[in-house]
């Protein structure tokens, strides 16, 4: 008994000389692990992803909206069924948007290598949409491109779309991805509004893919060269006249649209000198108009290639004598068979609109602005037009400011329109002839103009009303029977022919991150 004791005291003694050593080899505090390192090479927000020597940040907003008198949130009372302002036109749309962009930046030879991703997760209110079943009925889908019918049996609610609107690599110089236009001025469609429907100017809010070269001079002053992809965004029309009928016209369709394959990218060139004063920016674009067939088969020819072009000058002014932080942006744009460049994608360039009449059933304005028309046997006449858009924007005080914006963009059409729609002189062709017409001109114009407020309690977080006021000046006259498109509708019946207006409210909130 005694041995054991003995061995048992040995052991307990030897295990806590033992455990001391081990304990003496210890840090008294153990070093924290530095699993994200600010990276300061690129600004404010960049982390070195864990293990490389690659930089990365991530942004983005959420954003709840409510645009009135309008079924998009992006766009003007137009079109059908919105331009029909009746029992399928939208009081209201809403729309929930989450935007995530990832940019990653790694320093190398060859300077820095860049990749941008900026993608939306949406949800918009649908819209109604004439069945054209002669019953009268309609039907009820969304109006955003990827969403699920609002009807269907699981009532939508998983419903929603994913955008990209930019994804692109940037090295050496070169753009390689969807990006935003080299055409288009540094504030795109908005320079201080938040509607999206502004014409009188290039706006590829979205990104358009490319395969761009930017050069830079030192001093702000830069100079880029780039090809771009016509199809998505700068397809304003090709229309075969031959096919054009009073009841297609009046839905803002002269013909039917030609387009064929596409075969060569846009060409675009860009000049910008950025200082602390401002900005002056030069663009220049080449558009290639490539029609199909006049028929249904290659037997039946086709009109040659005609290319158009556009010429866009963009100026700013920062921090002008009225305020600190006030700003005048200011472009204008003349093109020649390239639409797009100033009645762009988001504001379209084909008008459907009614109103009330003192002297007819209701009144409609319709105008539709292609790149080239043509009928069977000819070559393609282009469409020349131009505009402008402008904003000037005052801050009250850190959280408030006001912004008065503008924009203004005439079509005018050539002989061949003219004479196959309206006739020699006004009074013939497929619409100047019909009984009542007094005066017919495929020519328009659009005038905007509106005024936004907004208010930022806390940094980040931006409260903003944006109410604005289109109208639609046609140089149609006189009174006429006609049958408007089934999906807006509206019964056979005489018509005047009127100028038109849209008023739209737009009310946003949106916390950026």
């Amino acid at each position: 008994m005694k041995l054991t004791k003995t061995l048992f005291l040995g052991s307990a003694a030897s295990l806590m000389a033992v455990t001391g050593a081990f304990a003496a080899d210890l840090p008294v505090k153990a070093k924290a692990v530095e699993y994200v390192k600010i990276c300061s090479l690129y600004g404010a927000g960049f982390y070195y992803i864990p293990g490389t020597d690659t930089c990365i940040k991530l942004g983005g907003y959420l954003r709840a909206e409510v645009a009135f008198n309008t079924n998009s949130n992006y766009g003007i009372s137009n079109g059908a069924p919105a331009g029909a302002h009746n029992r399928l036109s939208n009081y209201y749309s809403m729309r929930a948007r989450q935007d995530l962009n990832i940019d990653t930046r790694t320093a190398t030879e060859y300077g820095v290598v860049r990749t941008y991703f900026d993608a939306v997760f949406t949800w918009t209110t649908g819209g109604y949409v004439g069945t054209g079943s002669g019953t009268g009925t309609t039907g009820y889908t969304a109006t955003t491109a990827g969403t699920t019918t609002i009807n269907s049996t699981d009532g939508g609610t998983s419903g929603g779309s994913l955008g990209v609107y930019y994804a692109f690599i940037q090295f050496a110089g070169f753009t390689m991805g969807k990006a935003v236009s080299q055409f288009d001025a540094p504030w795109t469609n908005y320079p201080g509004n938040n509607i999206d429907s502004l014409v009188g100017g290039s706006g590829t809010v979205t990104g358009v893919n490319q395969f761009t070269y930017t050069a830079d001079f030192g001093q702000g002053i830069t100079a880029a060269f780039s090809a771009e992809d016509a199809t998505a965004y700068y397809q304003a029309g090709n229309l075969n006249m031959t096919g054009a009928t009073a009841a297609g016209m009046v839905g803002g369709s002269y013909g039917s649209n030609g387009i064929g394959g596409s075969r060569s990218p846009n060409l675009v060139g860009m000049v910008r000198v950025d200082q602390a004063w401002g900005l002056f920016q030069a663009s220049v674009a080449a558009h290639d108009n490539h029609v199909a067939y006049y028929g249904a088969t290659e037997t039946t020819g086709h009109p040659d290639d005609k290319w158009g072009w556009a010429v866009q000058l963009a100026l700013s002014i920062k921090n002008i004598p009225t305020g600190a932080g006030d700003s005048i942006n200011i472009q204008g744009v003349y093109t020649d068979g390239a639409t797009r460049y100033n009645f762009q994608n988001l504001a379209g360039s084909s008008y459907q609109m009614y109103g009330s009449s003192g002297t007819a059933y209701q009144s409609v304005g319709f105008a539709n602005a292609p790149d080239t028309v043509y009928v069977t046997g000819s070559q393609q006449e282009t469409v020349k037009t131009w505009g402008f858009r402008g904003a000037y924007t005052h801050n009250w005080d850190p959280y408030w400011n006001t912004a008065l914006y503008g924009a203004y963009a005439q079509a005018q059409f050539g002989t061949l329109a003219k004479t196959t729609l309206c006739g020699a002189n006004g009074a013939g062709g497929v619409f100047g002839g019909l009984a009542g017409v007094t005066g017919c001109n495929p020519d328009f114009a659009v005038g905007q103009i509106g005024i936004i407020t907004r208010w930022t309690p806390v940094k980040n977080l931006t409260f903003s009303g944006d109410f604005n006021w289109t109208r639609l000046d046609q140089k149609y006259s006189g009174t006429a029977v006609l049958s408007p498109a089934a999906n807006t509708a509206k019964p056979t019946a005489v018509y005047e022919l009127k100028d038109q207006d849209s008023f739209t409210l737009l009310l946003r909130a949106q916390r950026n991150w």
